[in-house]
């Protein structure tokens, strides 16, 4: 008897888990095509409105899914468990089970597993494919960028590079209205070059290069305004390096490492941190005891009359030191660290939370666990976004900014599990 008992709760356990697992893939392959509509298809759009090959267009978008999977995988985790439990619950499946002699166990392991599974997934797709995938991301647009260059120049737009500013007027085509350029002599002065027409020109695979008509030239030294030289020029080529293309869409950002890097990186980031600020700290205690031996000297101190500056400077001093501590870049980076791992982690959160939603879901089960998932979905989403923007703007914890929506779903799913089961 024993026997047959845990084979039929092995039975169930199996159908629970395999018609999770399928809702998953449905509900993944929803938010997926949200996510991707959302972030690529308006890149396909512009690519090829450049001319850009299809299959290269095809390539970039391949190498960019890691960031899409990561993201649809939690949502696809909660919205197919809610929906399998929601339809067993609305079927009296549920009921059968317990009248059998069965617990809810044979519903939250194979729930669980499912959502343990989807996690794994979102943290590979997170830490290994995205920055493989952004790598040869990069590489593929480097060369799209230097055989097709008007991918980098628009109407009425600003385009920094490394050592170059370059400032448009209405583009069409090749042609270019307007063209302020911003950069540095090879002596390092400053430079100013104005246009009234430009024009992209093919120059290889090396450079971003402009043929500049009716130009005027103006270049400065850096220590003396004043003295400066100017020209002007019926024709210009003008020319943007390849190590400066190639900079601006190298940079890769945490978001594109490994959390292994990103961890790296913060440690590296400390330790220059707080090299800064012992640095200020030393500084701000000689200044400290400088003044206090000006005011135990008194009026015979020969800087007795600056002693009200040297307070207010000490004081700019210990400010700098509280602001050194919330450096944002620093903050961006422990947020990016911490999203790694909350957001693969938030498919265990929310299936169990979708666990007893879907128990509470006793008629028109698939449709009300729908709804309660995309609801759920659109709350968790928007606490994950104030959490990010909180931490940035406000400083607070990056910790408890990336990890307060799943405290939450799990504080929510256990309530809700209680109150199902005592009833």
């Amino acid at each position: 008897m024993r026997k047959s008992g845990r084979s039929l709760s092995f039975i169930i356990i199996r159908h629970v888990a395999g018609e999770a697992l399928f809702a998953f893939f449905v509900s993944f392959l929803f938010f997926f095509f949200v996510f991707f509509v959302n972030q690529l298809l308006l890149m396909v759009q512009e690519l090829l409105s450049k001319h850009v090959p299809l299959y290269q267009v095809g390539l970039l978008l391949f190498y960019s899914l890691p960031s899409v999977i990561a993201m649809a995988a939690p949502f696809g985790a909660l919205l197919g468990v809610v929906m399998t439990i929601g339809r067993l619950s609305s079927d009296n499946e549920v009921l059968v089970m317990l009248s059998s002699g069965l617990s809810y166990k044979n519903i939250f392991l194979p729930a669980l597993a499912v959502g343990v599974f989807v996690t794994l997934i979102s943290f590979f797709a997170n830490d290994v494919l995205l920055p493989a995938g952004t790598v040869r991301f990069s590489r593929l647009y480097r060369r799209i960028l230097f055989s097709t260059p008007a991918l980098e120049l628009e109407s009425n737009s600003v385009k920094r590079f490394r050592n170059t500013i370059l400032v448009t007027g209405a583009v069409q085509g090749k042609a270019i209205d307007n063209m302020l350029i911003f950069d540095r002599t090879g002596e390092g002065e400053r430079r100013v070059i104005i246009a009234k027409k430009a024009e992209l020109t093919d120059s290889g695979t090396t450079r971003l290069s402009l043929d500049l008509h009716d130009s005027f030239i103006q270049s400065s030294k850096e220590t003396r305004r004043t003295d400066y030289d100017y020209s002007s020029a019926s024709f210009l080529r003008y020319s943007v390096n390849q190590s400066d293309l190639w900079q601006t869409q190298s940079a890769i950002g945490p978001r594109e490492m490994s959390s292994t890097d990103v961890r790296r990186e913060i440690k590296e980031k400390e330790a220059s941190l707080a090299g800064q600020i012992d640095d200020i700290r030393l500084r701000t205690a000689g200044k400290a005891l400088a003044l206090e031996r000006m005011l135990r000297a008194g009026p015979s101190h020969p800087d007795w009359n600056r002693r009200t500056g040297q307070r207010d400077e000490l004081l700019r001093e210990l400010e700098n030191i509280r602001a050194r501590r919330k450096d944002r870049n620093l903050l961006f980076y422990r947020l990016e660290y911490y999203k790694k791992f909350s957001i693969p982690a938030g498919a265990f959160c929310l299936a169990f939370l979708s666990i007893p939603l879907g128990l509470f879901s006793r008629r028109s089960g698939q449709v009300v666990g729908l709804l309660f998932g995309l609801l759920v979905s659109v709350l968790y989403w928007a606490l994950l976004l104030g959490g990010q923007t909180m931490g940035m703007r406000l400083g607070y914890s990056p910790f408890w900014s990336m990890w307060l929506p799943n405290a939450l779903a799990l504080a929510a799913g256990a309530v809700l599990c209680i109150i199902r089961v005592r009833q």
